[in-house]
C-alpha cells in the first residue's frame, strides 16, 4: 500500500494552531491534485514524529478533514483522500481540458439522511462476510427475525436507552414504514378503518403509510415539544392508537417532558389506547442528556417502541424494529407471523455481527462527532441573525431555520435550481396553518458542502433585517 508524501512545513510563530496549519496545508494539497482521490496518508503516529508535534495534533487535523468530507478512515486500512465529485483530479500530461462545462455541485439537505462512513467500515465489511459465510441458510429467516439480531437489539437498547428488554419482545421490520404498515394490519383485525392520532405537523411518509394501509388519520396540533396530556383529555372521540415522537419531536424538534409522557400513558391506560412510540434518532443528543423511553416508564398502558437502523446506520438497509408488550404485541407477532418478514436473513445476520462486535457503538459515537462539528457550523453561520430562528438542535440530523420573508415554498424552489435541495417546513403541516421556513438536513452533507449550501440559503432570503 502506498503512503503519500505530504509537503508540509509548519511555523510555530504563525497565529494558527499547529492542527489548523496541518489541516490547511493538506487541504491545499487536495484541491490542487498534490494528493489524489485513494492516495493513503501516513499513519499519526510516523507523521507526527515527522513533523515533530504530538499525535493529538495530527489526529484533530485529520478528524477536522474527515469532517469536510475530504478524507476518509478505513481502520487499520489507513486514512485516504476522500474521492469526491465536486473536486478535480490533477490533469494528465498531454491530455486536453474538457471541453464540456461542469456540472453544478448537487447538496441534498434533504432531513434524514446520515452519514455514510458505516459503509466505509471495516467492521462493517467484517460483519457482512460473516454473514455471508454461514453454512447451511437456505430456509426462509424467522417471521419475527433471526434469534441474534433480536438479541442485539435489546441489548443495544439497554446500553442506548437504558431500557430493559426481552428479545422475545423484539420484532424486526423492513424500517419505519414496513413496521407502522404492520401495526394498521394488526388494529384493522379489531376495527375496519382503525383511528390514530397523529401530531401536527408530524412525518408525512407516517401519514401517508397509515392511510394507505387503511387506518383513519386525526390530527393534534403539537409544538416544539409534543402533544400534552391536557389535550387528550379534551378529545370528543378516542382513537384505536395514537403515534407520538416523544424524544425528538419530528421536525420542530423538541422532546415531551416525562410529566406528559406519564400523563399520555395513564389516558392511555384508562380509554385502551395503544401508544405508537418513535424513537428514530435518540441516540443523537447534542446537548441534554435524553429522557427515558415513554416505553420504559411503568404503565398498564399497550407501548409499542418504533426503532430503526436508518438513522443511524443508513436508509438504504431498510431495517428496523419494534419492541412490544401486553395484548397489543402478542397480536402484532401474529400479524407478522401471517405477514411473514420483508427483510432478507443476510441483512440480519451482517447487522447483528456488527453490534455484537462493538461496531455500531463505535460508529455512532464518531458519527455523533460528525454530527455534533456541523451542527456548530450552522449555529455559527445562522445562529448571529436576529431575522432567523434556530431550533430541533438539541439532538437528531436536521435543524429547523424559521423566518418571515420571503417565502420558504420560494426559496427551496430557488435552492434547487442552484444545486440544493432543501425541504419547507410547510409540508409537515397536515390540518393546521403552516409556520415559514426550513428544515435543513446536515448529517450527510460534508462540511464544505453544508458551507456552500447555508451561503446560497442566506443570500436568497436576504440581508438581516433591521
Amino acid at each position: 500500500m502506498a503512503v503519500a508524501e505530504l509537503p508540509i512545513e509548519l511555523d510555530r510563530n504563525h497565529p494558527n494552531s499547529l492542527a489548523a496549519q496541518v489541516a490547511s496545508q493538506l487541504r491545499a494539497a487536495i484541491l490542487t491534485g498534490v494528493l489524489q482521490p485513494e492516495d493513503t496518508l501516513p499513519a499519526t503516529r510516523r507523521l507526527a514524529a515527522e513533523l515533530g508535534i504530538s499525535r493529538g495534533v495530527v489526529v484533530r487535523a485529520f478528524e477536522q478533514l474527515s469532517g469536510e468530507g475530504f478524507l476518509v478512515s478505513n481502520g487499520a486500512g489507513g486514512t485516504k483522500v476522500a474521492i469526491r465529485p465536486d473536486i478535480h483530479s490533477r490533469p494528465s500530461q498531454g491530455r486536453k481540458p474538457s471541453s464540456t462545462s461542469p456540472q453544478v455541485e448537487r447538496i441534498d439537505l434533504t432531513p434524514g439522511r446520515p452519514s455514510g462512513s458505516p459503509f466505509q467500515d471495516r467492521q462493517w465489511r467484517s460483519a457482512w462476510k460473516l454473514a455471508v459465510a454461514e453454512q447451511g441458510k437456505v430456509q426462509l429467516p424467522p417471521a419475527l427475525g433471526i434469534p441474534a439480531l433480536r438479541e442485539a437489539v435489546a441489548d443495544h437498547l439497554a446500553v442506548s436507552r437504558g431500557l430493559a428488554v426481552d428479545a422475545d419482545d423484539v420484532i424486526i421490520t423492513g424500517g419505519t414504514s414496513d413496521a407502522l404498515h404492520l401495526i394498521v394490519a394488526m388494529l384493522r383485525s379489531r376495527a375496519t378503518q382503525p383511528r390514530i392520532l397523529v401530531e401536527d405537523p408530524g412525518y408525512p411518509t407516517a401519514r401517508r403509510v397509515m392511510s394507505a394501509a387503511g387506518a383513519r388519520l386525526a390530527t393534534l396540533p403539537v409544538d416544539e415539544n409534543g402533544l400534552k396530556s391536557s389535550q387528550l383529555a379534551k378529545l370528543k372521540e378516542i382513537p384505536d392508537a395514537v403515534l407520538v415522537t416523544p424524544s425528538h419531536q419530528y421536525p420542530l424538534g423538541g422532546r415531551m417532558t416525562v410529566q406528559e409522557r406519564l400523563g399520555l400513558l395513564n389516558w392511555a391506560d384508562q380509554h385502551g389506547v395503544l401508544v405508537l412510540e418513535d424513537d428514530y434518532d435518540s441516540e443523537f443528543r447534542h446537548s441534554r442528556m435524553p429522557l427515558p423511553a415513554v416505553a420504559s416508564l411503568p404503565s398498564g398502558a399497550d407501548v409499542v417502541l418504533l426503532g430503526t437502523f436508518s438513522k443511524n446506520l443508513s436508509p438504504w438497509l431498510r431495517c428496523g424494529y419494534l419492541v412490544v408488550r401486553g395484548d397489543s404485541g402478542q397480536r402484532l407477532k401474529a400479524t407478522r407471523e401471517a405477514l411473514d418478514t420483508p427483510v432478507a436473513g443476510v441483512l440480519q445476520s451482517a447487522i447483528a455481527h456488527y453490534i455484537h462486535g462493538g461496531g455500531l457503538s463505535r460508529h455512532i459515537t464518531r458519527a455523533r462527532r460528525e454530527y455534533t462539528h456541523r451542527r456548530s457550523l450552522l449555529i455559527d453561520r445562522l445562529g448571529s441573525r436576529t431575522d432567523l430562528e434556530l431550533s430541533a438542535l438539541d439532538g437528531g440530523l436536521h435543524a429547523v431555520v424559521r423566518f418571515k420573508n420571503p417565502e420558504a415554498t420560494n426559496v427551496a424552489a430557488a435552492a434547487l435550481k442552484l444545486g440544493v435541495r432543501v425541504i419547507p417546513l410547510a409540508e409537515y403541516y397536515a390540518d393546521r396553518p403552516p409556520e415559514n421556513g426550513l428544515v435543513l438536513g446536515y448529517g450527510a452533507a460534508s462540511d464544505l458542502q453544508l458551507a456552500k449550501a447555508l451561503t446560497i440559503l442566506t443570500e436568497l432570503i436576504g440581508p438581516p433585517t433591521q
